[in-house]
């Protein structure tokens, strides 16, 4: 079963939520899901009813200026006039909060894809203790010159118009490793229909605002702040998940280099895998249902540590 709802937070903006769940039957576990740039929570509906079926219940939200949630604001590309990357993160926490009072005593695992990881490494710097684990798809590691460098083009543009030059010079490199692309979108996925669902969806691929790529850089800068990351709790279950032939990943160098900020901070439950011949979306790749299987395998391994007395 699929429901939505609305969850307004701190300073008064409703964010949509979706939560996928069966009836009469207790879950195992929660996803939450936090999804990527210039996408909405819905597409992930294939993946969360696989994990349904697994009595794994989930629960995800549209982001500030994403998909109903940037509708409903009336500005799609937008976070908030200040501190937006923060308040995204934060809100993330809302839906946590939303999740234990539902479903108490049941463990939470935060899934964030792309974008989505980023937020999910900057709720962790403040909230890992509500964690049971979380998983990284499609993240990356920016030095501070590339975030320093982005957020002074990003100060450039105008804060509520589209940027289209820091969007071309952001993902117009990301096909040039495949040959002969079909779309500018080749780089998502090997799975055509699913490039093509992407390019066909109004929620998806537009440009993004001035104001949000500063935001996103700030998010980036934060994220890779060594003493920012101290909070983290050392014991946290992270998997780190990428396509090999992921660009926003560097074709899975940059993973490495994002797992090794955890590795330094001497953290106990990493662990890396790559998907073979993946691009950016494995979780819509031609062999997802091998990525789905995977991700399921990890979350079951977690609960199994968890309640081993």
């Amino acid at each position: 079963m699929k429901e939505s709802f609305w969850l307004t937070v701190k300073d008064d903006v409703p964010l949509h939520v979706i939560k996928w769940f069966q009836k009469e039957q207790k879950p195992k576990a929660i996803i939450q899901l936090s999804h990527g740039m210039v996408e909405h929570i819905d597409r992930y509906d294939e993946f969360a009813k696989f994990l349904v079926s697994k009595q794994i219940y989930v629960y995800g939200n549209d982001h500030r200026g994403h998909g109903e949630t940037g509708k409903n604001q009336g500005l799609l590309g937008y976070f908030s006039g200040s501190d937006g990357f923060r308040k995204v993160a934060d809100d993330l926490y809302e839906v946590t909060k939303k999740i234990k009072k539902d479903y108490p005593h049941t463990p939470i695992i935060l899934l964030g894809h792309s974008m989505g990881s980023f937020l999910a490494r900057k709720y962790i710097q403040t909230y890992s203790e509500e964690l049971d684990g979380v998983i990284l798809s499609g993240t990356t590691y920016a030095s501070l010159i590339e975030t320093k460098l982005g957020k002074v083009l990003a100060a450039q543009a105008r804060p509520k118009e589209k940027a289209e030059l820091l969007n071309k010079l952001i993902f117009g490199t990301y096909n040039k490793g495949i040959s002969k692309p079909n779309t500018e979108f080749d780089w998502l996925s090997r799975d055509t229909k699913s490039v093509q669902a992407y390019m066909d969806d109004p929620l998806c691929g537009f440009v993004p605002t001035g104001r949000f790529f500063y935001d996103l850089f700030t998010g980036l800068e934060m994220i890779h702040d060594t003493q920012l990351n101290q909070h983290i709790r050392r014991k946290l279950p992270m998997l780190f998940i990428s396509g090999d032939k992921d660009p926003v990943g560097k074709n899975a160098r940059n993973i490495w280099k994002a797992a090794q900020v955890y590795h330094d901070l001497n953290m106990e439950n990493i662990m890396v895998t790559l998907v073979h011949g993946g691009r950016h979306e494995i979780l819509n790749e031609t062999n997802k249902s091998e990525v789905y299987s995977f991700i399921f395998q990890w979350i079951i391994s977690l609960l199994n540590h968890k309640y081993k007395k």
